[in-house]
């Protein structure tokens, strides 16, 4: 809608509205990465943000958005000289997920530097955001070498982009606010740390605040135009509010008892590296200036802590986010903190999740108040695992209640054969946009990649013909070569895991789960969906469906209880009923399964020829597999080995499996796939 929702009509989601507001009122604090379920006004907030911005002041014509009292000496579209600047809204610019190299950083306009001998260079998403608000949606989905640019012009303030001989540099500041669902997947730990904030949200489980979120948003819907005039006194207060606190914020003062409260935090916590105080003191500065005051008091180094360091404190998928708030208070009062500190302002002050002094939210012309008490509006993670063991099932007998899962460990390197075309990952080779260039093609769409060589030899021979007059090569459109591209790509990573009696009577387990533990790390870095299937008793069970949350995959895991017969056919259908399932919706991205188990099937009439003959329909459809064998003791029967091979896959020892054990072995999975090059 051209209206947009009103920030200050905003229901709740305290931590939300200030980690936005703390970046309007100081840039420097780095953006804000948002994390929660969908549905939690994540993207409302932040096109709301946009109206509150104060308008910018730009030179006439300029793509690049100079401001006239300083611009950028280094403009592609200057020199700026003494020109008089026009007032515009702040922009607010989203990145889509399928977004392209050149769409963000910008283009060269191959067609005209080959046709009309000029260097022409259309401006990018960056470009467009300068000065204003860059706004990434999904931002845990977008590809890894587009999030690196994106932050390195974030991190720089301007954006680099050299390419087929031409050098242009231009001016990248924003305020950059990444929205994602941990459900679909995480950013890698590197990524998080250059989001200067991050909040969690999570819907409101009180009744009245829920019957208000509705209200507003119907209300909203019905006359865009009518609500946003009844919210525009609190929208144009908050404004106000913003542009003192900017006019403020070079006022406030950084102690060094704060510093020194700062710095000790962050030790405390163990957070790598030393951006983490840096956002700190910027963000405990800003809340300063935010509450009108000129000293940074404990209850802003506090507030800040518990912004800007949950992200940084997690070493991995399956740390769980947010700070000991006891362990906070005691490392601040350890450290200066105490009476002499006056005590907080208005709502929020020092507490965890609070508002850090927002405003009351306005009611608004015939809108009934919101609720009293606040509701359950601090962040949390969706609560969607199970919390503790699963019940044994009567009649199978032999059950165990749940193993701890052993110490991850770094395995080894497990791929699809093949050539892919995937979505963009580590794992396997693939034809990709990014990685070496390997051959070349005519475009599909519009031209990104030129391959000059492959270009010229498809103009040369038609010289002659098109009248060349030693002006140098002529060159048309038909003449232009895309260069392809071999990287790597992310794949389905399927897990069947064996829970039966023969695995956990020789208590195993643990180790068992260790090893699916590390494999799960491992297909997290390396950009992979994954899904588990286990099997015990009389049949399997789809225990995870695909996703890109690997920390879901190791929650279900944890809670994984043992025991019962072994029906390794049941595994090995049930998997592959779900890569039927994924080939239909997603084609392109291959599939890795790797089966986890001992092998000795048992339960039925002939169990070990149904598993074999299960394991060919895999086989027959060109699957790669891998066995994880998880076999010991004195007498070895080599099950596991012969499922392997009706796999057509390959087997490996839990031993094996750590990559420090095989130095210098290398053991591919075999197999083939009829869809690979």
């Amino acid at each position: 809608m051209s209206t947009p929702y009103p920030f200050t009509a905003i229901v709740g989601q305290d931590d939300l509205r200030l980690g936005l507001l703390l970046n309007a009122v100081s840039p420097a604090v780095g953006g804000v990465l948002v994390r929660g379920e969908k549905g939690t006004a994540k993207s409302t907030a932040v096109r709301a943000l946009a109206a509150l911005m104060p308008q910018v002041r730009v030179v006439p014509g300029c793509r690049f958005s100079c401001d006239p009292a300083s611009p950028d000496p280094a403009c592609p579209d200057g020199p700026h000289e003494d020109v008089s600047g026009v007032s515009r809204p702040a922009r607010t610019v989203e990145l889509p997920v399928g977004a392209s190299e050149d769409r963000l950083v910008g283009a060269l306009d191959i067609e005209r530097a080959l046709s009309e001998g000029v260097k022409a260079f259309e401006p990018g998403l960056l470009a467009d955001a300068h000065r204003g608000i860059l706004y990434v949606d999904e931002v845990n989905l977008l590809h890894d070498h587009l999030v690196d640019l994106l932050l390195d012009a974030a991190a720089m303030g301007a954006s680099y982009v050299e390419r087929e001989g031409v050098s242009v540099r231009h001016a990248a500041r924003f305020l950059l606010v990444g929205t994602m669902n941990p459900e679909e997947g995480e950013l890698r730990p590197q990524l998080l740390d250059r989001f200067g904030l991050t909040v969690e949200v999570a819907a409101s489980r009180e009744t009245d605040q829920r019957v208000e979120v509705v209200r507003r948003r119907l209300a909203y819907e019905d006359d865009p135009a009518g609500f946003a005039a009844r919210w525009a006194g609190e929208e144009a207060e908050l404004r106000a509010r913003i542009v003192a606190a900017r006019a403020l914020l070079p006022e406030v003062r950084l102690g060094d008892k704060a510093l020194r409260q700062i710095a000790a935090t962050c030790a405390a916590f163990e957070v790598d590296g030393m951006r983490a105080d840096i956002v700190m003191a910027r963000t405990a500065t800003a809340l300063a200036a935010w509450a009108g005051r000129t000293d940074v008091l404990a209850e802003d180094v506090r507030q800040a802590a518990l912004l800007a360091l949950p992200h940084r404190r997690r070493r991995n998928p399956f740390d769980a986010p947010g700070l000991d708030e006891d362990k906070l208070d005691d490392t601040l009062e350890e450290n200066g903190g105490g009476d002499d500190d006056p005590e907080p302002d208005g709502p929020g002050g020092g507490g965890g999740g609070g508002g850090g002094g927002l405003p009351p939210q306005g009611n608004g012309p015939d809108m009934p108040p919101p609720p009293a008490d606040g509701a359950d509006d601090t962040p949390g993670r969706p609560d969607s695992e199970p919390a503790g063991p699963t019940p044994s099932v009567p009649g199978q007998g032999g059950e165990q209640q749940p193993v701890r899962a052993g110490e991850p460990f770094r395995t080894k390197m497990l791929s699809v054969p093949g050539l892919g075309e995937g979505a963009a990952g580590r794992r396997s080779r693939a034809r990709t946009e990014h990685g070496r260039t390997t051959g070349a093609r005519r475009p599909q769409g519009a031209l990104t990649k030129l391959h000059l060589a492959a270009t010229v030899q498809a103009a040369a021979p038609h010289q002659r013909a098109r009248g060349r007059s030693g002006r140098g090569l002529v060159v048309r459109r038909d003449d232009l070569r895309q260069a392809t591209r071999e990287g790597r790509e992310g794949n389905l990573v399927l897990f069947v895991v064996d829970a039966s009696g023969s695995m956990a009577a020789r208590q195993r387990m643990g180790a068992v789960k260790g090893a699916v533990l590390s494999l799960l790390m491992d297909a997290y870095q390396r950009r992979d969906k994954v899904g588990l299937i286990t099997f015990r008793g009389r049949d399997a069970e789809l225990a995870l469906p695909p996703t890109s949350s690997v920390d879901a995959a190791a929650a279900r895991l944890e809670s994984l209880p043992t025991g019962g017969r072994t029906p390794v056919a049941a595994g090995l259908l049930k998997a592959h009923d779900v890569l039927r399932v994924e080939r239909l919706r997603d084609p392109s991205r291959r599939a890795l399964l790797v089966v986890v188990t001992d092998g000795r099937a048992t339960g039925g009439p002939d169990p070990v020829a149904l598993a074999a003959r299960a394991a060919r329909l895999h086989a027959a459809e060109g699957t790669a597999s891998v066995v994880v064998d998880c076999e010991s003791g004195p007498v070895r029967l080599g099950l596991a080995a012969s499922l392997a091979g009706e796999l057509g896959g390959s087997a490996v020892t839990l031993d094996e499996l750590r990559a420090e054990s095989i130095a210098g072995l290398v053991k591919d999975v075999r197999g083939t796939d009829r869809r690979a090059a």
